[in-house]
């Protein structure tokens, strides 16, 4: 199925781009809008100017279902990010067939020898990868596997704990060739503006704008703060 690229939409234009996410719940806030339409939101947030979207589809923790990937791929011609907890070839494969652009892997839960492997498919599948980190070790791990585009999650999945700071101490550590992506704790102006120092392309705001009423209105009120950029790393 075709599918817009993730990163060139992330990569384009002098200004921080925004990542809207489709989120139903999560572990840290509970439910945030169990009834909502990921095609009324797909197409909402294209409307505000959004230059990506997710889409969580993980069932337990986030009351995702791949069904709301199909219907915001109906809904939008924006890239699609598959947020999921993806560690084996056949949910790359599902990813592509929804329609997703990219896929979400979570570099700590993947055992360092398949890292590099999953990579590998996810590039004959025609679908890109935005691994997550949270740490030096991680984004080495993430480079080594042939990263494009690495996201920092500021939020400890397994103590539910936020700290900015993780964006801010390992965003500039990113290759300036990689898109780089600040996630979790952003929903206003000030917040993204702090992204931006850190040196991020990309800001990924899911709860702000899954429990708004205006989430076009919102991701307007968000546009236009200039990246940047990031120094080369030495090699």
């Amino acid at each position: 199925m075709w599918a817009p690229s993730f990163a060139v939409a992330l990569g384009s234009g002098d200004c921080i781009a925004v990542i809207a996410e489709v989120k139903r719940a999560s572990p840290s806030k509970g439910v945030i809008a169990a009834a909502l339409s990921a095609g009324d939101q797909a197409a909402a947030f294209e409307r505000g100017g959004a230059a990506a979207l997710s889409v969580l589809t993980e069932p337990k923790r986030f009351g995702g279902r791949d069904s709301d990937l199909a219907d915001a791929r109906s809904r939008s011609q924006l890239p699609i990010l598959k947020k999921d907890f993806h560690v084996a070839p056949e949910q790359l494969v599902q990813a592509r067939n929804l329609g997703a652009s990219a896929a979400l892997i979570i570099v700590r839960a993947i055992e360092p020898a398949r890292l590099g492997g999953l990579a590998r498919i996810a590039r004959e599948l025609e679908l890109e990868i935005l691994f997550e980190i949270r740490d030096e070790d991680e984004l080495q791990r993430a480079i080594d596997a042939g990263a494009e585009i690495i996201g920092v999650n500021n939020r400890n999945l397994e103590t539910l704990e936020m700290d900015r700071r993780t964006v801010a101490r390992l965003v500039p550590l990113i290759p300036a060739h990689c898109i780089a992506i600040a996630e979790s704790g952003y929903s206003s102006r000030h917040d993204i503006l702090e992204a931006a120092a850190a040196g991020a392309d990309a800001v990924l705001i899911g709860s702000a704008l899954s429990a708004a009423n205006d989430p076009a209105a919102v991701l307007t009120a968000l546009a236009g703060i200039p990246r940047r950029g990031r120094l080369a790393r030495p090699t």
